[in-house]
């Protein structure tokens, strides 16, 4: 009985045989068609890919992924960036990115940069090692850095945190007027004691939602409190239960909380539980985002609710039209935010 070998990187003598003119052959096209099915081009008629496709599995072929880099320049990797990859808001976002890349021929290397400068510019120097062809940043550290960097020059898209003056790609939502909304909500519900948890103001997103927030009070007419506006560091749980400490450390305590983050806002619920206040009885809490959890917590948590698996999915999108056409002219994309009432507020 014949026996076939697999050598070290699991393809057997037989794989290792097929090349990509005996697939053209086997499905009746050219070795140029086979190229674009493989690809992902989107010139090939769907019956053709179809029978190209059979081919490839009929045959058992298998890109030579080092030979295919050497040859076309392509490393067919993409960096995702992100700060901290516990954070359950980058999960959605992370799937719509992977989803469609992969059916793209591209694989993701995801990337914690931790806000730390170091990783940042080892990450950027595989696109310039052109050991990564291009890059979606979801990090604002990093997105700030390579808007005052070198990296201008690489193929990448900012997500979720963009600056749209500068002449790079970028995918997101109004977060001022996302902001506005939910505050307004509150008001609403006959809130005007309303304060707000914010985290770092060097970011585009906490500035953004800090001025959604101020005009929801102008528009109803409610003075602006300082003491009301708590600034954490970080988006954690913990910082949301040390804001909720803050504020209930207040003489005249606020009637309802939004804060930037569903994290924050958890974190906030938590804190006012220890202390043994009822939510929203004794307090109303808004969130930001509509992390999966948002529907678990108890009471669930009413939020702003980001399009996160399409934000993802958008800003694949717009790397890949780079890729293709690295001279075309690529705007920005802002989707819809909606404003999502649970039982926390």
């Amino acid at each position: 009985m014949a026996r076939s070998f697999a050598d070290s990187s699991g393809a057997s003598g037989a794989e290792r045989s097929v090349s990509i003119a005996q697939v053209a052959e086997r499905a009746g096209v050219s070795v140029a068609t086979v190229s674009r099915v493989l690809n992902g081009k989107q010139t090939v008629k769907d019956a053709t890919r179809l029978r190209v496709a059979e081919a490839i599995h009929a045959m058992g072929y298998r890109v030579n992924q080092m030979a295919r880099s050497l040859r076309t320049d392509e490393s067919r990797l993409l960096l995702v960036m992100v700060p901290d990859i516990g954070n359950p808001f980058y999960a959605q976002i992370v799937q719509g990115i992977d989803g469609v890349v992969q059916d793209k021929g591209y694989s993701v290397l995801l990337c914690e940069t931790g806000g730390d400068a170091n990783r940042e510019r080892r990450y950027f120097d595989l696109l310039e090692s052109r050991r990564a062809d291009g890059a979606i940043c979801l990090d604002p550290d990093t997105v700030q850095q390579a808007l005052s960097g070198q990296a201008l020059r690489f193929p990448w898209v900012a997500c979720c945190e963009f600056d749209s003056q500068v002449a790079v790609p970028y995918v997101g939502i109004d977060n001022r007027a996302a902001a506005r909304d939910a505050v307004a909500c509150l008001i609403g519900k006959g809130h005007r004691r309303i304060a707000f948890v914010n985290s770092d103001t060097r970011f585009m997103y906490a500035r953004e939602r800090s001025l959604g927030y101020a005009d929801a009070l102008a528009q109803a007419d409610i003075a602006f409190r300082e003491d009301y506006c708590v600034g954490v560091e970080g988006l954690d749980f913990a910082a949301g239960k040390r804001a909720a400490q803050a504020l209930l450390a207040l003489e005249q305590r606020p009637t309802a909380v939004f804060a930037v983050s569903d994290t924050l806002a958890i974190g906030v619920i938590r804190g006012l539980h220890e202390a043994g206040l009822a939510v929203p009885r004794d307090m109303a809490v808004m969130g930001f985002d509509d992390i999966s959890l948002a529907q678990q917590t108890c009471p669930a948590l009413s939020t702003v609710a980001q399009p996160m698996r399409t934000l993802g999915e958008q800003a694949a999108y717009l790397l890949l039209k780079q890729l293709d056409d690295p001279r075309s002219r690529i705007s920005g994309v802002l989707l819809p935010h909606r404003v999502v009432q649970r039982e926390s507020a």
